[in-house]
């Protein structure tokens, strides 16, 4: 089996991107599985494109795309991705969409075909923080994701395929406001090896304990 993951380069200013980062320090093999790392462009037009030629050229089983949300305390993975393109500040090559879809013929969502459950279940076993995440947002993480489902769906069907969210490496919240979370990239590395175990010892998800938001 082998897994492509992939996380972008660095953007909104910051110097690093600990999406990157953090897939960079993941082992060679996880249960088994080959792991593939793939830098992508933090671009609405061209990330998309650019998992799509890693899925031609490795022939992946499973593709999992990291991303960064400074503002989160922890890893979360993501439940779904939405036909929309919103863009609060420009892309990395200046493009900016606004309430735009990513696909005209996409359905409105796509769920992800990866196991959320039982992956956050796993990193959560091994003593990190994980949630599941409903929203993926409007940007470019967004999009990724939503498009490279918009492809296991219409072209590559045997491939299961989701996102992942990363929190701000402590490094990059030295002169932000006090109280800003933020994990180390170890942690962090750890968190996206236990749910790629997980995905890859799951071909289908498990039903959660409890979970959900009221808002």
């Amino acid at each position: 089996m082998k897994v492509l993951v992939t996380g972008f380069d660095p953007f909104g200013g910051e110097s690093v991107n600990p999406a990157y980062e953090a897939v960079k320090l993941l082992p060679e093999e996880i249960a088994g599985a080959q792991i593939i790392r793939m830098e992508i462009p933090t671009v609405f037009s061209k990330s998309g494109p650019a998992v799509e030629e890693g899925i031609e050229k490795y022939q992946p089983d499973i593709v999992i795309n990291v991303g960064q949300a400074g503002g989160r305390s922890c890893v979360t993975v993501e439940k779904v991705g939405i036909n929309l393109a919103q863009a609060r500040i420009p892309d990395n090559a200046g493009e900016q969409p606004m309430d735009e879809p990513l696909q005209a013929d996409g359905d409105t969502a796509y769920f992800a075909t990866i196991p959320v459950n039982a992956m956050v279940e796993n990193v959560r076993a091994h003593g990190l923080p994980c949630h599941i995440s409903f929203t993926a947002g409007t940007y470019v993480c967004n999009c990724v994701m939503y498009n490279v489902l918009y492809l296991t769906q219409k072209k590559y069907p045997n491939i299961r395929a989701g996102f992942i969210h990363v929190p701000y490496a402590c490094s990059q919240v030295v002169d932000k406001p006090n109280g800003t979370p933020c994990m180390s990239l170890e942690d962090i590395a750890k968190s996206l090896e236990c749910a790629i175990e997980a995905a890859v010892k799951n071909p289908e998800d498990i039903k959660p304990e409890a979970g959900g938001t009221t808002h």
